[in-house]
């Protein structure tokens, strides 16, 4: 089992400048060896039915890939010795990233969806740097050792669990200062429960007037966090504008926006994860709607869908269910309104009609409800008898 447990760091004034200098050298690394790459396509590629008579391409080369570009590492740090201030592991995982994002535009992700063309990293673009293993022993108290860096002091706020090993550490720059994500691994796999033995399943209908609705008609109120948030955000990105580019006071403006962007964020995560416990203390299972986000994202209800976070929240919910050994089952929300959850009938009903009333059965429920049993019923495939509403 593999968990992510991040803390704040506070660095010193001199780590900090340190850091800094390490991200701006690993951006310009990572533009050169994306150009490299995007050079050898363009000279090397031709369109099969546009061949010209005559050539005038120059010596083709091999091309580039993980292994050719981490061999010229070595290279790299006699012509620029500056470069052997950063960890070996840390540029050769610069070299990854490169190849990630190259594969993804060529090839596309194991499902075969292409990313759209890599962009070069602008300055401050550059805000993470990964180290692949950590030394023995890497925490004592509340430093942290990070490889050919030294000891840093962070924000020890919750303890490593018994049993898990630190596999790798990735330093993010965020508005607010330096974080680190230690990736923990436990070589001991939960055993998930089977299906047939749940005994408390639920099932949640997500939604814009509440946050989810569940199936034992108890509901969690949507808490809007951007939208409270606007009308501050709106204040501040106003002063953005208005200051002139390259000044001062524009990036006291800029760090100021970044701040407030990243605390709606934080209280909107906080709120799934403390959700997400919620469920999982109370249920062993959670059946849910296997929804098209991105699709609904490009309605009108956009602000609104992004600013409830579904997508983040199934996600965690989905980590948090596996890591304990519990179950949660995406079913296919075709007619989950429409259909009456207690005799299976199909009622239609329009959006303002927020009342189910089945007149084959007599079941009356309000809409949301009658759709979260149905999904609940979905993904245990079978009627789950629950109260009436």
């Amino acid at each position: 089992m593999r968990a992510a447990y991040q803390y704040r760091l506070r660095l010193t004034k001199k780590q900090a400048i340190e850091m800094d200098r390490w991200l701006e050298m690993l951006r310009f690394q990572y533009n050169y060896l994306l150009a490299d790459r995007f050079r050898w396509y363009e000279e090397n590629r031709c369109s099969i039915n546009a061949c010209p008579l005559v050539c005038h391409l120059p010596d083709l080369r091999d091309n580039p890939n993980y292994f050719s570009q981490k061999r010229t590492l070595p290279k790299l740090k006699k012509d620029r010795p500056w470069y052997a201030d950063i960890h070996a592991h840390v540029l050769q995982d610069c070299v990854k990233r490169v190849a990630l994002a190259f594969k993804k535009y060529l090839k596309g992700d194991f499902k075969g969806k292409k990313s759209g063309r890599p962009r070069f990293k602008g300055k401050g673009r550059y805000r993470s740097l990964t180290f692949p293993s950590l030394g023995k022993d890497p925490i004592k108290g509340s430093l942290l050792k990070l490889p050919k860096f030294g000891w840093v002091k962070m924000i020890y706020h919750r303890s490593i669990p018994e049993g898990f090993k630190i596999k790798t550490a990735t330093i993010t720059k965020k508005a607010d200062g330096y974080y680190v994500t230690l990736s923990i691994q436990d070589d001991t796999v939960p055993q998930t429960i089977p299906v047939y033995e749940v005994s408390n399943p639920v099932g949640i209908d997500m939604g814009l007037k509440s946050f989810l609705i569940k199936s034992d008609a108890s509901e969690v109120e949507i808490p809007q966090y951007y939208r409270k948030a606007q009308k501050r955000l709106k204040k501040i990105q106003k002063a953005v504008s208005r200051s002139k580019k390259g000044s001062a006071n524009r990036k006291k403006a800029v760090v100021k926006l970044g701040k407030a962007h990243k605390k709606v964020a934080d209280t909107r995560k906080d709120f799934h994860f403390k959700t997400a416990k919620n469920l999982l203390d109370n249920h062993d299972l959670v059946a849910h709607e296997k929804l098209n986000i991105k699709g609904l994202a490009r309605t009108r209800m956009a602000k609104s869908l992004l600013d409830a976070g579904w997508g983040q929240f199934l996600s965690i919910l989905s980590v948090k269910a596996l890591n304990a050994g519990l179950l949660t089952v995406a079913v296919n929300p075709k007619n989950t309104s429409q259909n009456c959850s207690n005799c299976g009938k199909k009622v239609p009903k329009k959006l303002k009609d927020r009342i189910h009333s089945c007149p084959n059965c007599g079941y009356t429920a309000d809409r949301d409800v009658n759709a979260a049993k149905n999904i609940l019923n979905l993904a245990v495939g079978h009627p789950v008898s629950n109260k009436a509403v």
